[in-house]
């Protein structure tokens, strides 16, 4: 008889609004707790990009910002403000596509996406400003690091991920990506392995990290829902150190590049 298998998704409840300088891992126990749940050795929490910039303060401010002739001439090019436009240079490292409301770069972290991730939606600001939220500087290290804090509080062996929502290439509709790993393999490489009629898989790398931030993405929403945080238990890979690098497809090999 053939193992049975499941996958729970938990999105944990009660995680306050963040702000600048919060501790992400007291936060995230005090509300694990609360759900009567504990964590246990193979889990994964799947974090919302945005509580994660907030808490490292990772923004800007709009109001401060003077705009490059470049940022000028582009904002012109894709209806956007010259302001939001110069902030997206300063995340980029190249200008892939324009076009009207349209503005795709390629990000310092590697990965092309609109606008370098940033992002307006769910950012409070203050009086005379008008903040936008930046991707953290380092998701990979961020990850490392509220790991570490968490497997020492509860002696449990876990993976973390930050995810965010991107647009893909071939597709409509945005998914959730793991812009950052610790403790899960972000690249289970199947080549050489065969399938149900013994062929051996040539080309088969399962972006599983990617494919667990999709899954969470699902109970997080994208608008007002409040639910930053998802518990992912069942997965049936076992946890090895992984870093969203993996997940990036090298320039040379990027045909839409």
């Amino acid at each position: 008889m053939s193992e049975q298998l499941s996958l729970q998704l938990t999105a944990i409840p009660d995680i306050p609004l963040i702000k600048v300088g919060d501790d992400l891992n007291r936060i995230l126990l005090k509300a694990i707790d609360q759900t009567g749940l504990a964590l246990e050795d193979g889990d994964v929490l799947v974090l919302a990009q945005k509580i994660v910039s907030k808490a490292e303060g990772c923004f800007a401010d709009l109001s401060s910002i003077v705009p490059s002739e470049r940022a000028y001439e582009l904002a012109e090019k894709t209806n956007k403000d010259p302001r939001l436009v110069e902030v997206v240079l300063s995340e980029s490292t190249e200008v892939v596509r324009h076009a009207p409301n349209i503005f795709i770069v390629a990000h310092r972290l590697g990965f092309v996406s609109a606008n370098a991730g940033i992002d307006r939606s769910n950012v409070d600001s203050e009086p005379n400003s008008d903040h936008v939220l930046l991707l953290p500087k380092d998701p990979d290290r961020s990850c490392a690091l509220l790991r570490q804090k968490l497997e020492a509080a509860t002696g449990k062996n876990i993976g973390i991920i930050i995810n965010d929502s991107h647009s893909r290439a071939w597709r409509v509709g945005s998914v959730g990506l793991a812009l950052g790993v610790s403790g899960v393999p972000a690249v289970i490489d199947m080549r050489g392995r065969t399938d149900l009629f013994d062929r051996t898989l040539l080309g088969t790398e399962i972006g599983i990290a990617d494919e667990i931030s999709a899954a969470a993405s699902i109970l997080m929403g994208q608008a007002n829902e409040g639910r930053p945080a998802i518990l992912v238990r069942g997965l049936p890979y076992s946890l090895s150190e992984g870093n969203a690098q993996e997940l990036i497809r090298p320039k040379e090999t990027d045909l839409f590049r």
